[in-house]
């Protein structure tokens, strides 16, 4: 932390050093992995979701497949990992013994159960243990405890309703704080039966049902498990725009404090995060393909950016971009955009004469000589060219 940026936060109630935790998943799975993290700076972490001693945990390897972008770094990760292993006794010792040694990190735990006694037993003996916070799974996407694999209780109202309410009754001082799916028709109305329920928090939101690919040689999907696979969640940077609306229209419809999760890899996604409602930020698959390391290049930016724009406090950038948010029919109209190019930095590659004569307004031409010139009367603005464009500067907007 910087003399003149706090870049600690509140969130229900409970203090963290900085916003950025780690997410129930491998990075927070392994006790000694937690305590490096920890002393490198993290803030918190949520443990990864565990069960009741009875429950079997059946998992399998691999459990991982991506899809890589030109330079090698993850455009998105699916995973068919299920809960921690680890049952609830181990996970009460794990609390025990973090707490002792790191008083001032945040732990959470996070819960399964398939029945009302199992959802509360969780509670109760988690937060004996020493637990900071409970967050409880409703949203696993590629499979969960009880009757139902696959179904994920979070697509239910008044189920997810009924569950929360269990948990929340269960729990005696510690904040509870639901981690929800961005897949269902309409995330207010589960926010708001969640809200009814007691419940202190949401975490929004959890991976994305998905098919990563399909190997053509072989025909079976990813990750290849001996000849068969399953659906995968989604996670990375590619669901980023999901988890952003979802705790917008969280935020714009439900006053419940949201942790945000989903696609964050720098301290500029955080930034992002905050503008639509978030409080702090949990993070996971960033942490696997980089390491806990990033959590100096998260606060350093973090504080740096802050510094610029003259905040002092994380919070005063909650919810700044949700006045502009507006459904389409209020978006401002009448008034002329056109292309602007930066002759000095184009390379005469012609991709944004390709896009606009194929999927734009033809309103580029590209000679032989390989120069760009936009015919502004044809140009409407549609920013195409702007976004293929290899070049950062070289093709801009211009209102007219």
């Amino acid at each position: 932390m910087r003399n003149s940026v706090d870049l600690s936060v509140d969130y229900c109630g409970v203090h963290f050093e900085n916003p950025f935790i780690l997410a129930a998943a491998p990075p927070s799975d392994e006790l000694e992995m937690v305590k490096t993290a920890f002393r490198m700076g993290w803030a918190g972490a949520v443990l990864k979701t565990t069960s009741v001693e009875s429950e079997e945990v059946p998992l399998v390897y691999p459990m991982m497949s991506s899809t890589h972008l030109e330079d090698k770094n993850l455009a998105w990760m699916g995973n068919i990992d299920l809960i921690s292993e680890h049952h609830v006794d181990e996970i009460e010792r794990r609390v025990r013994e973090l707490k002792k040694e790191f008083p001032n990190k945040i732990v959470i735990t996070s819960i399964m159960g398939s029945r009302k006694e199992e959802w509360q037993s969780l509670v109760q003996r988690l937060e004996a243990a020493g637990s900071d916070m409970i967050e409880c799974s409703f949203s696993c996407p590629q499979g969960t405890l009880g009757s139902k694999p696959g179904m994920m209780l979070g697509q239910n109202p008044e189920a997810s309703k009924e569950v929360a309410g269990w948990v929340k009754a269960a729990a005696k001082k510690i904040p509870v704080v639901i981690k929800i799916t961005p897949q269902v028709a309409d995330i207010t109305e589960i926010a708001q039966k969640l809200k009814e329920a007691g419940v202190d928090g949401l975490c929004a939101s959890n991976t994305i049902p998905s098919l990563v690919g399909i190997d053509i040689e072989n025909f079976v999907p990813y990750p290849n498990v001996n000849g068969k696979s399953t659906y995968s969640g989604l996670s990375g940077p590619a669901i980023k725009p999901i988890t952003l609306r979802t705790i917008a229209e969280i935020a714009r419809h439900c006053d419940l404090p949201i942790t945000g999760t989903g696609g964050a890899t720098t301290w500029s996604d955080a930034v992002e995060f905050f503008a639509v409602g978030a409080r702090n930020i949990q993070m996971c698959t960033a942490v696997m393909q980089y390491g806990y390391r990033i959590i100096d290049d998260l606060t350093s930016g973090l504080a740096n950016y802050m510094e610029r724009k003259g905040f002092k406090r994380v919070s005063e950038m909650y919810g700044l971009a949700l006045p502009n948010i507006v459904g389409h029919d209020k978006l401002p109209r009448g008034h002329k955009v056109v292309s602007r190019l930066d002759q000095e930095l184009c390379v005469g590659c012609g991709r944004c004469y390709l896009s606009c004569r194929d999927g734009g307004h033809m309103a580029i031409r590209f000679g032989e000589d390989r120069k760009v010139a936009i015919d502004e009367e044809k140009c409407l603005g549609c920013a195409m060219c702007t976004l293929v464009c290899p070049v950062e500067g070289c093709m801009s907007l211009a209102y007219v």
